[in-house]
């Protein structure tokens, strides 16, 4: 198992298998992200498309997802999806 001190998390943890996608910034995520981390991430991200209708083929959109996650990896207000509560924090 790989780790890397992921930058979210502040602590080593597990690493990505390879490179998210090619070039210097999959090279930069792959060495100081984690799985949890990227996990969560994508998850998020297709409720931040879904939520704000982005169209991923929209140079725009696809700046307004990259901005989003380096806000969610370095522990900044990243946008958050209206209405939606973690299932850890829901209540019956």
């Amino acid at each position: 198992m790989r780790t890397v001190n992921c930058i979210k998390y502040k602590q080593p943890l597990e690493g990505l298998d390879r490179p998210p996608y090619p070039g210097p910034k999959g090279q930069e995520i792959f060495d100081t992200i984690s799985k949890k981390a990227w996990i969560e991430w994508t998850n998020h991200q297709t409720m931040i498309i879904n939520e704000k209708h982005l169209n991923m083929m929209d140079p725009k959109s696809r700046a307004l997802l990259q901005e989003e996650m380096e806000k969610f990896m370095g522990d900044e207000d990243y946008a958050k999806v209206e209405g939606y509560v973690p299932p850890s924090k829901k209540t019956d």
